[in-house]
Protein backbone atom coordinates (compact mmCIF):
# COMPACT_ATOMS: atom_id res chain seq x y z
CA UNK A 1 0.00 0.00 0.00
CA UNK A 2 1.45 3.41 -0.97
CA UNK A 3 2.10 6.24 1.47
CA UNK A 4 -0.61 8.37 -0.19
CA UNK A 5 -3.16 5.62 0.39
CA UNK A 6 -2.32 5.31 4.08
CA UNK A 7 -2.31 9.02 4.94
CA UNK A 8 -4.73 9.94 7.71
CA UNK A 9 -6.33 13.36 8.04
CA UNK A 10 -6.10 15.72 11.02
CA UNK A 11 -8.15 18.89 10.92
CA UNK A 12 -7.26 21.56 13.47
CA UNK A 13 -10.06 24.02 14.16
CA UNK A 14 -8.51 27.41 14.90
CA UNK A 15 -5.45 29.21 13.59
CA UNK A 16 -4.16 30.51 16.90
CA UNK A 17 -1.21 29.57 19.09
CA UNK A 18 -2.50 26.17 20.26
CA UNK A 19 -3.84 25.23 16.84
CA UNK A 20 -0.60 26.00 15.03
CA UNK A 21 1.50 24.25 17.66
CA UNK A 22 -0.62 21.10 17.47
CA UNK A 23 -0.66 21.10 13.66
CA UNK A 24 3.06 21.73 13.24
CA UNK A 25 4.12 19.07 15.70
CA UNK A 26 1.64 16.44 14.56
CA UNK A 27 2.83 16.82 10.96
CA UNK A 28 6.47 16.81 12.06
CA UNK A 29 6.11 13.71 14.21
CA UNK A 30 4.25 11.62 11.63
CA UNK A 31 4.69 12.13 7.87
CA UNK A 32 1.67 9.89 7.20
CA UNK A 33 -0.58 12.61 8.57
CA UNK A 34 -2.34 15.09 6.29
CA UNK A 35 -2.82 18.19 8.44
CA UNK A 36 -5.15 21.09 7.70
CA UNK A 37 -5.86 24.17 9.84
CA UNK A 38 -9.30 25.73 9.42
CA UNK A 39 -9.48 29.37 10.51
CA UNK A 40 -12.84 31.17 10.70
CA UNK A 41 -11.37 34.60 9.89
CA UNK A 42 -8.98 35.96 7.29
CA UNK A 43 -6.04 36.11 9.71
CA UNK A 44 -4.11 33.66 11.86
CA UNK A 45 -2.07 34.01 15.07
CA UNK A 46 -3.71 37.32 15.96
CA UNK A 47 -3.21 36.92 19.72
CA UNK A 48 0.42 36.02 19.15
CA UNK A 49 0.75 39.23 17.16
CA UNK A 50 -0.58 41.55 19.88
CA UNK A 51 0.64 39.74 23.00
CA UNK A 52 3.06 41.58 25.24
CA UNK A 53 2.59 44.87 23.43
CA UNK A 54 3.52 43.29 20.12
CA UNK A 55 6.53 41.43 21.51
CA UNK A 56 4.81 38.09 22.30
CA UNK A 57 5.13 36.97 25.90
CA UNK A 58 6.02 33.38 24.96
CA UNK A 59 6.08 31.86 28.45
CA UNK A 60 7.21 32.53 32.01
CA UNK A 61 10.52 31.76 33.70
CA UNK A 62 9.18 29.36 36.31
CA UNK A 63 11.33 26.34 35.62
CA UNK A 64 9.94 24.14 38.38
CA UNK A 65 6.46 22.85 37.61
CA UNK A 66 5.14 23.59 41.10
CA UNK A 67 6.21 27.22 40.69
CA UNK A 68 4.00 27.52 37.60
CA UNK A 69 0.81 26.10 39.03
CA UNK A 70 -0.33 29.00 41.23
CA UNK A 71 -0.56 31.10 38.07
CA UNK A 72 -3.60 29.06 36.96
CA UNK A 73 -6.68 30.00 39.01
CA UNK A 74 -8.58 27.19 37.31
CA UNK A 75 -7.19 23.84 36.19
CA UNK A 76 -3.86 23.74 38.01
CA UNK A 77 -3.99 19.98 38.67
CA UNK A 78 -4.73 19.28 35.01
CA UNK A 79 -2.01 21.76 34.06
CA UNK A 80 0.51 19.86 36.19
CA UNK A 81 0.04 16.80 33.95
CA UNK A 82 0.45 18.95 30.84
CA UNK A 83 3.67 20.52 32.11
CA UNK A 84 5.16 17.16 33.00
CA UNK A 85 4.87 16.33 29.30
CA UNK A 86 5.93 19.69 27.85
CA UNK A 87 7.35 22.28 30.24
CA UNK A 88 8.68 25.81 30.09
CA UNK A 89 12.16 24.41 29.51
CA UNK A 90 10.82 22.35 26.61
CA UNK A 91 9.22 25.45 25.10
CA UNK A 92 12.49 27.38 25.22
CA UNK A 93 14.36 24.46 23.65
CA UNK A 94 11.73 23.99 20.93
CA UNK A 95 12.13 27.57 19.77
CA UNK A 96 15.91 27.50 20.16
CA UNK A 97 16.14 24.49 17.86
CA UNK A 98 14.38 26.58 15.23
CA UNK A 99 16.66 29.57 15.57
CA UNK A 100 14.45 31.63 17.87
CA UNK A 101 16.37 32.78 20.92
CA UNK A 102 14.34 33.87 23.93
CA UNK A 103 15.20 36.17 26.85
CA UNK A 104 14.00 36.44 30.43
CA UNK A 105 13.01 39.87 31.73
CA UNK A 106 13.23 41.03 35.34
CA UNK A 107 9.60 40.15 36.08
CA UNK A 108 10.00 36.60 34.74
CA UNK A 109 8.26 37.12 31.41
CA UNK A 110 9.98 35.54 28.44
CA UNK A 111 10.14 37.22 25.01
CA UNK A 112 11.99 36.66 21.76
CA UNK A 113 15.35 38.45 21.75
CA UNK A 114 14.12 40.38 18.72
CA UNK A 115 11.32 41.94 20.81
CA UNK A 116 9.03 41.26 17.85
CA UNK A 117 6.04 38.91 17.88
CA UNK A 118 6.57 38.55 14.14
CA UNK A 119 9.62 36.41 14.97
CA UNK A 120 7.32 33.78 16.50
CA UNK A 121 4.82 34.07 13.66
CA UNK A 122 7.55 33.70 11.03
CA UNK A 123 8.84 30.60 12.82
CA UNK A 124 5.39 29.01 12.72
CA UNK A 125 4.81 29.91 9.06
CA UNK A 126 8.17 28.40 8.16
CA UNK A 127 7.27 25.22 10.03
CA UNK A 128 3.89 24.74 8.36
CA UNK A 129 5.54 25.20 4.98
CA UNK A 130 8.24 22.68 5.86
CA UNK A 131 5.72 20.04 6.92
CA UNK A 132 3.07 20.84 4.29
CA UNK A 133 0.39 21.93 6.73
CA UNK A 134 -2.37 23.70 4.83
CA UNK A 135 -4.29 26.67 6.18
CA UNK A 136 -7.82 27.38 4.96
CA UNK A 137 -9.24 30.80 5.82
CA UNK A 138 -12.82 32.04 6.36
CA UNK A 139 -14.01 28.55 7.36
CA UNK A 140 -16.16 28.63 10.48
CA UNK A 141 -17.21 25.28 11.90
CA UNK A 142 -20.92 24.67 12.37
CA UNK A 143 -21.18 21.02 13.42
CA UNK A 144 -19.29 17.79 14.01
CA UNK A 145 -20.74 14.32 13.45
CA UNK A 146 -19.06 11.02 14.27
CA UNK A 147 -19.54 8.69 11.31
CA UNK A 148 -18.49 5.10 10.59
CA UNK A 149 -15.60 6.33 8.44
CA UNK A 150 -14.52 9.20 10.71
CA UNK A 151 -15.87 12.67 11.39
CA UNK A 152 -18.03 14.82 9.15
CA UNK A 153 -17.81 18.60 9.43
CA UNK A 154 -20.23 21.28 8.25
CA UNK A 155 -19.64 25.01 8.13
CA UNK A 156 -21.55 28.23 8.63
CA UNK A 157 -22.76 30.01 5.51
CA UNK A 158 -21.75 27.06 3.36
CA UNK A 159 -23.25 23.83 2.07
CA UNK A 160 -19.83 22.16 1.94
CA UNK A 161 -19.20 19.09 4.06
CA UNK A 162 -15.86 17.49 4.86
CA UNK A 163 -16.06 13.80 5.72
CA UNK A 164 -13.68 10.99 6.40
CA UNK A 165 -11.71 13.04 8.93
CA UNK A 166 -9.71 10.75 11.23
CA UNK A 167 -8.76 13.29 13.92
CA UNK A 168 -10.02 16.70 14.98
CA UNK A 169 -8.29 19.08 17.37
CA UNK A 170 -10.48 21.91 18.64
CA UNK A 171 -8.23 24.93 19.26
CA UNK A 172 -10.60 27.82 18.69
CA UNK A 173 -9.63 29.76 21.80
CA UNK A 174 -12.22 30.78 24.35
CA UNK A 175 -15.71 32.02 23.60
CA UNK A 176 -17.42 34.82 25.57
CA UNK A 177 -20.88 33.22 25.27
CA UNK A 178 -22.08 29.72 26.05
CA UNK A 179 -24.02 29.42 22.79
CA UNK A 180 -20.74 29.55 20.87
CA UNK A 181 -19.95 26.09 22.29
CA UNK A 182 -23.10 24.62 20.72
CA UNK A 183 -21.21 22.58 18.12
CA UNK A 184 -19.49 20.74 21.00
CA UNK A 185 -22.49 20.46 23.29
CA UNK A 186 -24.46 18.96 20.39
CA UNK A 187 -22.11 15.95 20.40
CA UNK A 188 -22.33 15.54 24.17
CA UNK A 189 -19.32 17.53 25.36
CA UNK A 190 -19.93 19.22 28.73
CA UNK A 191 -18.92 22.87 28.96
CA UNK A 192 -18.30 25.15 31.93
CA UNK A 193 -20.08 28.47 31.12
CA UNK A 194 -17.55 31.17 30.22
CA UNK A 195 -16.95 34.37 32.16
CA UNK A 196 -14.35 37.09 31.46
CA UNK A 197 -10.93 36.98 33.08
CA UNK A 198 -8.01 39.44 32.96
CA UNK A 199 -9.86 42.75 33.08
CA UNK A 200 -9.38 46.15 34.66
CA UNK A 201 -11.61 47.82 37.26
CA UNK A 202 -13.86 50.72 36.22
CA UNK A 203 -14.12 53.44 38.88
CA UNK A 204 -16.18 56.61 38.48
CA UNK A 205 -13.72 59.03 40.07
CA UNK A 206 -12.65 61.99 37.91
CA UNK A 207 -9.88 62.94 40.33
CA UNK A 208 -8.45 59.42 40.00
CA UNK A 209 -8.84 59.50 36.21
CA UNK A 210 -6.77 62.68 36.14
CA UNK A 211 -3.81 60.56 37.26
CA UNK A 212 -3.97 58.44 34.08
CA UNK A 213 -0.56 56.85 33.49
CA UNK A 214 0.57 57.10 37.12
CA UNK A 215 1.67 53.82 38.68
CA UNK A 216 2.80 52.39 42.00
CA UNK A 217 5.52 49.76 41.78
CA UNK A 218 4.23 47.82 44.80
CA UNK A 219 0.69 48.16 46.08
CA UNK A 220 -1.70 45.78 47.80
CA UNK A 221 -5.20 45.51 46.34
CA UNK A 222 -7.95 43.81 48.38
CA UNK A 223 -11.41 42.65 47.36
CA UNK A 224 -13.31 42.23 50.65
CA UNK A 225 -16.33 40.57 49.03
CA UNK A 226 -14.13 37.78 47.67
CA UNK A 227 -11.65 37.70 50.56
CA UNK A 228 -8.82 37.97 48.02
CA UNK A 229 -5.83 40.26 47.77
CA UNK A 230 -2.89 40.69 45.42
CA UNK A 231 0.35 42.61 45.70
CA UNK A 232 2.21 44.09 42.77
CA UNK A 233 2.33 47.04 40.36
CA UNK A 234 -0.88 49.06 39.99
CA UNK A 235 -1.56 51.42 37.09
CA UNK A 236 -4.12 54.24 37.12
CA UNK A 237 -6.01 54.60 33.84
CA UNK A 238 -8.62 56.97 32.44
CA UNK A 239 -11.31 54.51 33.57
CA UNK A 240 -9.95 53.23 36.89
CA UNK A 241 -7.31 50.75 38.04
CA UNK A 242 -5.19 48.30 36.07
CA UNK A 243 -1.72 46.78 36.25
CA UNK A 244 -0.52 43.28 37.21
CA UNK A 245 -2.02 43.25 40.72
CA UNK A 246 -5.49 44.17 39.41
CA UNK A 247 -5.34 41.80 36.44
CA UNK A 248 -4.31 38.89 38.65
CA UNK A 249 -7.17 39.62 41.05
CA UNK A 250 -9.62 39.74 38.14
CA UNK A 251 -8.43 36.29 37.13
CA UNK A 252 -8.56 34.66 40.56
CA UNK A 253 -11.93 36.26 41.31
CA UNK A 254 -13.42 35.92 37.81
CA UNK A 255 -16.47 33.87 38.75
CA UNK A 256 -17.12 35.69 42.04
CA UNK A 257 -17.00 39.10 40.35
CA UNK A 258 -19.32 37.92 37.58
CA UNK A 259 -21.85 36.87 40.24
CA UNK A 260 -21.54 40.37 41.74
CA UNK A 261 -22.29 41.85 38.30
CA UNK A 262 -18.91 43.61 38.51
CA UNK A 263 -20.13 45.87 41.30
CA UNK A 264 -17.84 45.60 44.32
CA UNK A 265 -15.42 47.45 46.59
CA UNK A 266 -11.65 47.54 46.18
CA UNK A 267 -9.20 48.70 48.83
CA UNK A 268 -5.69 49.77 47.87
CA UNK A 269 -2.72 50.01 50.23
CA UNK A 270 -0.28 52.20 48.33
CA UNK A 271 2.48 51.46 50.87
CA UNK A 272 1.99 47.82 51.85
CA UNK A 273 4.94 47.87 54.24
CA UNK A 274 2.56 49.75 56.58
CA UNK A 275 -0.95 49.36 57.93
CA UNK A 276 -3.12 52.28 59.08
CA UNK A 277 -1.78 52.16 62.63
CA UNK A 278 1.92 51.95 61.78
CA UNK A 279 1.46 54.56 59.04
CA UNK A 280 -0.08 56.99 61.53
CA UNK A 281 2.89 56.52 63.85
CA UNK A 282 5.23 57.08 60.90
CA UNK A 283 3.43 60.29 59.92
CA UNK A 284 3.53 61.57 63.52
CA UNK A 285 7.26 60.91 63.65
CA UNK A 286 7.80 62.68 60.36
CA UNK A 287 5.80 65.67 61.54
CA UNK A 288 8.24 66.18 64.38
CA UNK A 289 11.27 65.72 62.12
CA UNK A 290 10.41 67.28 58.78
CA UNK A 291 10.88 70.91 57.84
CA UNK A 292 9.27 72.32 54.73
CA UNK A 293 6.10 71.72 52.77
CA UNK A 294 4.39 68.33 52.90
CA UNK A 295 3.59 68.44 49.18
CA UNK A 296 7.25 68.66 48.21
CA UNK A 297 8.53 66.07 50.67
CA UNK A 298 7.37 62.58 49.66
CA UNK A 299 8.80 60.07 52.12
CA UNK A 300 7.16 56.93 50.67
CA UNK A 301 8.61 56.67 47.14
CA UNK A 302 5.22 57.39 45.62
CA UNK A 303 5.06 59.49 42.48
CA UNK A 304 4.58 63.20 43.10
CA UNK A 305 1.16 63.19 41.44
CA UNK A 306 -0.11 60.23 43.47
CA UNK A 307 1.22 61.75 46.70
CA UNK A 308 -0.56 65.05 45.96
CA UNK A 309 -3.77 63.16 45.11
CA UNK A 310 -3.69 61.35 48.46
CA UNK A 311 -3.01 64.58 50.31
CA UNK A 312 -5.94 66.38 48.68
CA UNK A 313 -8.19 63.35 49.24
CA UNK A 314 -7.29 63.65 52.94
CA UNK A 315 -8.07 67.39 52.97
CA UNK A 316 -4.38 68.19 53.42
CA UNK A 317 -3.12 71.26 51.57
CA UNK A 318 0.13 70.27 49.78
CA UNK A 319 1.37 73.85 50.34
CA UNK A 320 1.20 73.60 54.13
CA UNK A 321 4.15 72.66 56.30
CA UNK A 322 4.41 69.37 58.16
CA UNK A 323 4.09 71.21 61.47
CA UNK A 324 0.75 72.75 60.44
CA UNK A 325 -1.06 69.45 59.81
CA UNK A 326 -3.77 68.65 62.33
CA UNK A 327 -3.86 65.25 64.02
CA UNK A 328 -7.23 64.31 62.50
CA UNK A 329 -5.86 64.96 59.03
CA UNK A 330 -2.88 62.70 59.70
CA UNK A 331 -5.37 60.02 60.69
CA UNK A 332 -7.25 60.50 57.42
CA UNK A 333 -4.02 60.52 55.40
CA UNK A 334 -2.84 57.27 56.98
CA UNK A 335 -6.20 55.72 56.10
CA UNK A 336 -6.08 56.87 52.49
CA UNK A 337 -2.52 55.66 52.03
CA UNK A 338 -3.13 52.22 53.53
CA UNK A 339 -6.87 51.64 53.02
CA UNK A 340 -7.80 53.71 49.98
CA UNK A 341 -11.39 52.73 49.22
CA UNK A 342 -12.96 52.60 45.73
CA UNK A 343 -16.32 51.51 44.40
CA UNK A 344 -15.85 49.43 41.26
CA UNK A 345 -18.71 49.63 38.78
CA UNK A 346 -17.86 47.54 35.75
CA UNK A 347 -14.85 46.20 33.91
CA UNK A 348 -12.80 46.79 30.78
CA UNK A 349 -11.10 44.07 28.77
CA UNK A 350 -7.32 44.25 29.08
CA UNK A 351 -6.08 45.39 25.65
CA UNK A 352 -6.56 42.71 23.00
CA UNK A 353 -5.54 39.91 25.33
CA UNK A 354 -9.07 38.72 26.03
CA UNK A 355 -9.17 35.63 28.20
CA UNK A 356 -12.14 33.64 29.43
CA UNK A 357 -12.59 31.40 32.42
CA UNK A 358 -14.64 28.43 31.31
CA UNK A 359 -14.72 26.01 28.40
CA UNK A 360 -14.67 22.25 27.97
CA UNK A 361 -14.83 20.68 31.42
CA UNK A 362 -11.62 19.02 32.50
CA UNK A 363 -13.27 15.69 33.33
CA UNK A 364 -14.16 15.46 29.64
CA UNK A 365 -10.49 15.28 28.61
CA UNK A 366 -7.67 12.80 29.19
CA UNK A 367 -4.76 15.01 30.30
CA UNK A 368 -2.21 12.51 28.97
CA UNK A 369 -3.49 12.87 25.41
CA UNK A 370 -5.93 15.85 25.29
CA UNK A 371 -8.42 13.41 23.77
CA UNK A 372 -12.12 13.43 24.59
CA UNK A 373 -13.00 10.67 27.04
CA UNK A 374 -16.34 10.23 25.22
CA UNK A 375 -15.42 10.67 21.56
CA UNK A 376 -12.25 8.94 20.32
CA UNK A 377 -10.41 11.01 17.74
CA UNK A 378 -11.61 14.35 19.13
CA UNK A 379 -8.88 16.40 20.81
CA UNK A 380 -8.66 19.80 22.49
CA UNK A 381 -5.87 22.36 22.90
CA UNK A 382 -5.55 25.83 24.37
CA UNK A 383 -8.14 28.14 25.84
CA UNK A 384 -11.14 26.11 24.65
CA UNK A 385 -10.33 23.98 27.72
CA UNK A 386 -11.44 25.21 31.16
CA UNK A 387 -7.93 26.33 32.11
CA UNK A 388 -6.81 29.94 32.24
CA UNK A 389 -3.75 31.65 33.62
CA UNK A 390 -2.88 35.09 34.89
CA UNK A 391 -1.01 37.53 32.68
CA UNK A 392 2.70 36.85 32.19
CA UNK A 393 3.00 34.14 29.52
CA UNK A 394 1.08 31.42 31.33
CA UNK A 395 -1.78 31.15 28.83
CA UNK A 396 0.67 30.70 25.97
CA UNK A 397 2.45 27.97 27.92
CA UNK A 398 -0.89 26.18 28.23
CA UNK A 399 -1.31 26.54 24.46
CA UNK A 400 2.15 25.04 23.76
CA UNK A 401 1.80 22.24 26.32
CA UNK A 402 -1.70 21.14 25.35
CA UNK A 403 -0.93 21.49 21.64
CA UNK A 404 2.16 19.33 21.94
CA UNK A 405 0.43 16.67 24.05
CA UNK A 406 -2.38 16.44 21.50
CA UNK A 407 0.08 16.30 18.60
CA UNK A 408 2.06 13.47 20.17
CA UNK A 409 -1.07 11.49 20.95
CA UNK A 410 -2.48 11.89 17.44
CA UNK A 411 0.77 11.03 15.69
CA UNK A 412 1.30 7.98 17.91
CA UNK A 413 -2.10 6.54 16.97
CA UNK A 414 -1.02 6.06 13.36
CA UNK A 415 0.63 2.84 12.24
CA UNK A 416 3.84 3.54 10.35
Amino acid sequence: MSQMQTRKKLIVIGGGAAGFFCAINAARLNPLLDVVILEKSSKVLTKVKVSGGGRCNVTHASFEINDMLDAYPRGKHFMRKELHQFSTKDTIEWFRERGVELKVESDGRIFPVSNQSQTIIDCFLQEINQYNVRVVYNKELSSIRKMANGFELTFKNSEERISGVDFICIATGGFPKLESFKFLMDVGVDVEPPVPSLFTFNIADKQLHALMGVSASQALVKLPACKLEQRGPVLITHWGLSGPAVLKLSSYAARDLQKLDYTFDAIVNWCPAFNESSMLEKLKAEKSLQRGLIGTKNIFSLTARLWEYLLLKSDVDPACSWQEIQQKKLVQLSKNICSDHYQVRGKTTFKEEFVTAGGVKLNEIDPLSMQSRKIPGLFFAGEIIDIDGITGGYNFQHAWSSGMVAARAISSQLQL
